[in-house]
């Protein structure tokens, strides 16, 4: 089935309510190439065997034929600025120090010292060395021996053997990725057209405002498809269907790394029956689906716009104080839309013109059955003066709720929404006596396009 027949199948079934690309003919500027892409391939109705999520066995797959081999978004350049700064990074049973060797180099070492394998780093910080804790070998920042205690007793660990072992590093958009696998296709090959579609939007330019990290009890890939689509808003975010197109999102892949939902703002949800005018649309978005009167009462729309315009105008006058720049050229969708890209198999950056989230998840150490979320917020500032330092990391406790993170705002209630599922989810899949998952052929097929590539990776 091809793209246009798998959307027009979905155009079908639902009948109501308006397309994204009907959306951004409304457009009152030149529409990014990037916006108007529109590419999916139907990728079959097969299900997905739980074990995927719970067992064991595939976690180890995972660690054996995945991790090591593709590329990972391990911190924001700003997160080392000087150098010497650097951030302990694990997955799974693997640890990495990256860290800025140079003014301009950044090197992504092993977390293993070569005499008897202790850590040598355990936590983020500065230093001008790598000293062991145990017998004290010491490297430095490049990564070549220093200091050799008894070095009479270790003629055999030479100059040649003795260097720290190193991954490949690159870096885009401000962030910073690392290959275990020396091999492997270059970061531009890999991130596909994602940096063309990015150019618009650069995020290498915007400083990292808030910061959220919190161990969640599921597998990783259970707790990434809760954003991986707008299908369960209608059951787990009821409070934002006045103002979200869920069942309307777009959603696209591009090769095996690249895929991405679009879901318009400002527009009811083709679930909901009593329709709202614009006003209190726009009201219901300020407000996040608590409108009352006096809310509904502060939002004056000229006569003839819609909640979309007025939204979007004030976003883009919101940015530009910020900024000190006009932007004007930005489309309503940059400005208010959903627009969510992941890079394979965990990195999600938001596109468009306001706050841009980032979301990561990964594997908690080696335990299959609970993972770490994060999620960063890329801020706009005046670049006529210096950039903002990156935030510390707010660490949450396991159990404490995302709302109590005031810098994520909204989406803090948003997050607590999505991990009260979780545990219920897992305890489902093991429950069930078919033990497989099944996905819809379009709304989740994000979720499809992820699992597919896995398989290339476990196969390969």
């Amino acid at each position: 089935m091809t793209n246009k027949k798998l959307r027009q199948q979905g155009d079908d079934l639902r009948s109501r309510g308006t397309s994204y690309q009907e959306l951004l003919d409304t457009e009152e500027v030149d529409v990014p190439d990037s916006l108007r892409a529109n590419s999916l391939e139907y990728m079959g109705s097969v299900n997905l065997s739980v074990d995927r999520y719970i067992s064991r066995e595939f976690h180890e797959l995972e660690k054996e034929k995945v991790w090591p081999k593709v590329w990972q978004m391990v911190c924001r350049e700003e997160d080392i600025p000087n150098v010497g700064d650097h951030i302990v990074y694990d997955i799974t049973d693997y640890s990495f120090i990256i860290v800025r060797s140079a003014e301009n180099e950044i090197k992504s070492f092993y977390n293993s010292c070569l005499h008897r394998g202790r850590t040598l780093c355990d936590k983020d910080g500065a230093a001008e060395y790598f000293r062991c804790p145990y017998h004290a070998f010491t490297w430095g920042l490049d990564g070549t021996p220093k200091f050799i205690p008894s070095r009479w007793d270790f003629g055999h660990f030479t100059e040649g053997n003795a260097n720290l072992d190193q991954t490949k590093v690159d870096t885009w958009g401000g962030f910073v990725f690392i290959n275990m696998d020396d091999s492997s296709m270059s970061l531009a090959e890999y991130l596909g057209i994602l940096p063309e579609h990015f150019k618009r939007w650069p995020v290498e330019n915007y400083y990292k405002g808030a910061h959220v990290k919190r161990i969640v009890r599921s597998n990783w890939k259970v707790a990434q498809e809760a954003f991986q689509e707008s299908f369960h808003v209608i059951a787990t975010h009821p409070q934002i269907m006045t103002f979200t197109a869920d069942e309307n999102s777009q959603y696209d892949s591009f090769g095996d790394h690249i895929n991405r939902t679009i879901t318009a703002s400002a527009v009811m949800s083709p679930h909901i029956k009593n329709h709202l005018d614009e006003t209190e649309i726009a009201a219901e978005l300020l407000t996040l689906g608590r409108r009352n009167k006096d809310a509904t009462d502060l939002v004056a729309l000229p006569e003839g716009m819609t909640a979309r315009k007025f939204i979007a105008d004030m976003t883009r006058k919101n940015v530009a104080m910020i900024t000190g720049q006009d932007q004007s050229q930005y489309t309503d969708s940059e400005c208010i839309d959903s627009i969510l890209y992941n890079v394979f198999p965990n990195f999600a950056p938001w596109a468009g013109l306001n706050r841009n989230v980032v979301y990561r998840f990964r594997p908690n150490g080696d335990d299959h059955t609970s993972c770490i979320m994060e999620a960063m917020l890329l801020m706009r500032y005046d670049e006529s003066g210096p950039r903002p330092p990156a935030c510390e990391i707010n660490e949450l406790e396991e159990r404490e709720p995302f709302v109590s993170a005031e810098e994520l705002g909204g989406l803090g209630a948003v997050f607590d929404q999505d991990m009260a599922n979780i545990p219920f989810i897992i305890k489902g899949m093991k429950a069930g006596k078919r033990r497989e998952v099944v996905l819809g052929n379009y709304q989740e097929s994000r979720i499809r396009h992820i699992h597919q590539t896995l398989d290339k990776y476990i196969n390969a």
